[in-house]
């Protein structure tokens, strides 16, 4: 790899995808694979002058083990220790790190139903921690790096080193490490990336028309006070964070009960660590009502299924077909690349911060403003070269949002 656009990275991921302050604990989790990237990460934040680094280590080959020969019973309990450990840094007002970095085929033999039930043991222990994260009160990052499955996934016809060293090239290239000053060309990008926010936001639409060639003809209401956002957020102390690092999405949220009709995937989704291909959804006022898929049905299904909430959805999001990522043509397999090269869809909860005062809504108050809640956020992409969008205001007044893939505000 690279050692400069390594250390512009790491860099960037600590200096603006963080910010870390004086005296704040970071925690990262982390695949072991990814052990020097994360130790780089480490040695950056203690410089910017954090109170300690907690490493959260994690290894896919013991976790399939886990799902594929632990006891029953384990998938219906969250363990104390656990509760404790996230419960008590979020409320330190830690920052958190999650290096996702995984091979796309590793869960495949595994019941999902298992990690549906896990999920759900998990959600009444830890749900301060998840609401704190989806609300942005804390600071929180997505990065990634290579892994040597996750690599030859991409690029299948060369050397595993071969495909590692394409890899990185392409995440450098996705996060602009490749620029001689990174945090200069992310700050231009992040005044882009407010621009397109700023005029939806002033559009005020009501609703969403979105057509393309694959079968994609979907309507989508918007709630009443919803908030497009995109690039940097603040968290409740004011520090300014960038939740994932590449990022290319400007996004709000649909109504609950105000989707209707169809979208078709344009890209694989990489779920639990296993592939859905070629799937469709059917909505009819806001909930799934029919699913399709030529790969992954079970794991299609077991998402749609997860909760009451999970047959709606939380999210839309808009990127342009000539953005860096798309303009690399290849498939990640990876969601928080694949997701930043295509308009995407989350199937479960929304964000808080996408609707006025959402962040202090109980549960039933964003309920009744049209705001989903779920144990799920799963990201999917439906974006096409022919995609396009049109924006209905309230006084019926239609405007091109999108054309031929992208956007033209």
């Amino acid at each position: 790899m690279n050692i400069n656009m390594l250390e512009r990275y790491a860099e960037l991921v600590v200096k603006m995808g963080l910010n870390i302050q004086e005296n704040q604990i970071l925690v990262i989790h982390s695949p072991l694979e990814s052990r020097e990237f994360a130790k780089l990460i480490t040695e950056k934040a203690y410089n910017e002058g954090a109170r300690e680094v907690i490493v959260k280590w994690a290894d896919e080959e013991f976790t399939k083990m886990k799902y594929m020969m632990a006891n029953d019973e384990v998938f219906d309990e969250f363990p104390s220790y656990e509760k404790e450990f996230y419960l008590s840094l979020v409320r330190k007002d830690a920052a958190f790190l999650r290096i996702s970095a995984s091979d796309p085929d590793m869960m495949k033999d595994v019941d999902p139903s298992k990690m549906v039930r896990f999920q759900k043991a998990a959600e009444p222990e830890i749900k301060e921690y998840r609401d704190r994260m989806m609300s942005s009160k804390n600071v929180w990052s997505v990065v990634s790096v290579p892994t040597k499955g996750w690599a030859k996934k991409v690029f299948p016809n060369v050397t595993v080193d071969e495909a590692t060293e394409k890899l990185w090239d392409a995440i450098f290239k996705a996060v602009r490490a490749d620029k001689e000053d990174t945090i200069a060309a992310w700050e231009t990008h992040n005044t882009n990336l407010k621009n397109y926010k700023e005029k939806l936001n002033e559009y005020n639409f009501r609703t969403l028309i979105v057509k393309n060639e694959i079968g994609t003809d979907l309507e989508i209401n918007l709630p009443k006070g919803h908030i497009w956002d995109g690039g940097s957020e603040h968290c409740e102390k004011g520090t300014r964070f960038f939740p994932n690092m590449p990022t290319e999405e400007v996004f709000s949220m649909p109504e609950r009960n105000g989707v209707n009709g169809v979208v078709v995937s344009s890209k694989p989704l990489n779920y639990n660590g296993s592939l859905i291909e070629d799937f469709s959804l059917t909505f009819k006022e806001g909930r799934i009502v029919d699913f399709t898929a030529k790969k992954g049905y079970e794991q299609l299904k077991s998402l749609v299924e997860t909760d009451e909430g999970s047959h709606y959805l939380g999210e839309v999001a808009l990127v342009a077909y000539d953005s860096p990522i798309s303009n690399m043509n290849i498939m990640f397999y990876n969601t928080l690349f694949d997701e930043n090269a295509s308009c995407h869809l989350a199937i479960g909860k929304a964000y808080p911060t996408c609707i006025e005062n959402g962040e202090n809504m109980t549960k039933e108050e964003m309920l009744k403003n049209g705001v989903n809640d779920s144990l799920v956020h799963v990201d999917f992409m439906y974006g096409t070269k022919d995609l396009s969008v049109v924006g209905i205001k309230e006084n019926g007044e239609q405007i091109v949002v999108m054309e031929n893939g992208d956007i033209v505000i």
